[in-house]
């Protein structure tokens, strides 16, 4: 039996919420495991929601960095790739 996509959307939008504040400062780098706790879901759930995240959210530019052990993710602000500053004034939904 498999979640239903609707199932997912709450984590989701508190992954690109926690991933939005942590972009305010930059561009970072992270590995699952290291943030599960603070977003409240598994290493597992992160990572497959990561791929959809990569997919739809235009605010940051996600990609798969590099494999070692556990899968790191690079994260840009959008704003800093197309040669202009983040947003520090938006609000984030949390």
């Amino acid at each position: 039996m498999s979640v239903p996509d609707s199932a997912h959307a709450p984590n989701e939008e508190q992954l690109k919420a926690f991933l939005l504040e942590k972009a305010r400062d930059g561009e970072f780098y992270f590995k699952s495991k290291f943030i599960a706790d603070d977003v409240g879901m598994t290493p597992k759930q992160i990572g497959a929601l990561m791929f959809k995240l990569r997919d739809s959210v235009t605010e940051l530019e996600i990609e798969r960095w590099s494999y070692t052990g556990a899968t790191t993710w690079h994260i840009v602000p959008a704003a800093m790739t197309d040669g202009g500053t983040l947003d520090t004034t938006a609000s984030v939904p949390v």
